[in-house]
């Protein structure tokens, strides 16, 4: 989906080039047509965007026809210069030709899932139904607060409401509530104040990175590392706490949370109790390739295995990486087995304990599982059947003590 700060961001590079200039309008794949017929020649007014939703007003603002654009998930409003624009596709719906407002001839192309024209009544009939745009300067968080507080739904729900919340999606949702702290499912009017201020801030403060950028980027500079973008969407472990992320269905959208930075302690909502009923509880997140969050293959990779790479991708580092061909015509499933077999370790923790005690080492001062305490070191080194002592000395290491060294009287 395209989040509110695409949308933004397409509102302000039309202003700053197209707004104040007139256009030739057409409907390359005849699903505008009329609307192109109505604007065509007039002159580019003003344009707005509220949340996920553009208005282009063409002529007078005393009476101008609105063009109503929602991109839905994969719509776009390009700029190109007119010697090298490319032919329209199928989803063009509008085509604008002429000069912006530099004088450089131009040609524009909108793709949009929802294109409708109308008048000024057109625009504050959709405009009373969006809620707070944590971009625009008229947004007003105390006007939110108060419509939370009334609602049953959880926070989770009110974020993904444009009702209430104009401009987020998935995404966003699952990173604002991370950084607030906050469970998805703690119900609008179980919040209190101060968890909602948290909420709204780092609504505000990740648009607005996103609007900057270009991207949605939410680790902070603190916790950046290399392939880390954002916290817990789409990923198995926390990019904070490195907890696991819990993942369920609300309204048809995934939901993320990591319980250990969103403790829930209110009562379950009746949507979380009847989804426990159907068996569609809280699980484990396993990642997928997700195409509206893309990452290099690498960090896709480190992050959750190979299942995250396409067919493509799994061959090249298979190929690159390990100097192995796979069999012709092989399936994903025994790609992902083989790529992942080769990052694997071919001993697992409890097995190394025992092969070094079977070896003679007794003691982990030789060389300690980083992986397992010294309580389950011991008890891997326990099941290793003892031998008899003609048969097997023991390498008994004891500890290297620091030497003391004296200086100036004192000894360190």
């Amino acid at each position: 989906m395209v989040e509110g700060h695409s949308v933004h961001r397409v509102a302000h590079r039309h202003r700053t080039n197209l707004v104040g200039s007139s256009f030739k309008a057409t409907s390359p794949n005849g699903r505008f047509t009329a609307g192109a017929a109505l604007i065509s020649t007039l002159t580019f007014s003003a344009i707005e965007a509220v949340g996920k939703n553009l208005f282009a007003f063409f002529g007078p603002m005393s009476s101008p026809h609105v063009v109503h654009v929602h991109f839905g998930m994969s719509g776009a409003w390009a700029i190109h210069p007119s010697s090298t624009a490319p032919p329209p596709t199928p989803t063009t719906r509008l085509r604008l030709e002429g000069n912006d407002n530099k004088g450089s001839p131009v040609v524009v192309d909108l793709s949009a899932m929802t294109c409708n024209i109308g008048d000024l009544q057109l625009y504050e009939d959709k405009r009373s139904k969006l809620g707070e745009d944590p971009l625009r300067t008229d947004a007003s968080p105390d006007r939110l607060w108060e419509k939370v507080t009334k609602s049953k739904k959880g926070i989770g729900a009110l974020i993904m409401d444009q009702s209430f919340f104009s401009g987020p999606g998935n995404i966003y949702r699952a990173e604002i509530l991370l950084k607030a702290g906050v469970h998805p499912e703690i119900r609008g009017n179980e919040l209190d104040r101060p968890s909602f201020d948290k909420v709204w801030h780092h609504t505000v403060d990740l648009l607005q990175r996103g609007y900057t950028t270009g991207s949605i980027l939410t680790v902070d500079e603190s916790d950046a590392r290399p392939g880390l973008r954002r916290y817990i969407y789409n990923s198995s472990k926390c990019g904070k706490c490195g907890g696991k992320v819990k993942s369920w269905d609300i309204g048809g959208r995934t939901c993320y949370a990591c319980e250990a930075c969103q403790p829930r302690d209110a009562k379950m909502t009746k949507g979380e109790v009847k989804g426990m009923e159907q068996g569609a509880s809280k699980k484990e997140h396993k990642p997928f390739i997700s195409h509206c969050a893309t990452e290099e293959a690498a960090t896709r990779l480190e992050r959750g295995g190979a299942a995250l790479l396409t067919v493509a991708e799994i061959r090249k580092f298979l190929k690159s990486g390990h100097s192995m061909t796979p069999r012709k015509g092989a399936k994903k499933a025994e790609l992902v087995e083989l790529l992942d077999g080769l990052r694997s370790p071919t001993i697992n923790a409890v097995e190394a304990a025992m092969e070094k005690a079977e070896a003679g080492e007794l003691h982990n001062v030789v060389e300690h599982v980083a992986e397992l305490s010294s309580q389950q070191a011991k008890s891997a080194r326990e099941k290793v059947p003892m031998t008899p002592p003609m048969k097997r000395k023991a390498v008994n290491v004891k500890p290297e003590k620091k030497k003391k060294k004296k200086r100036g009287g004192l000894i360190e």
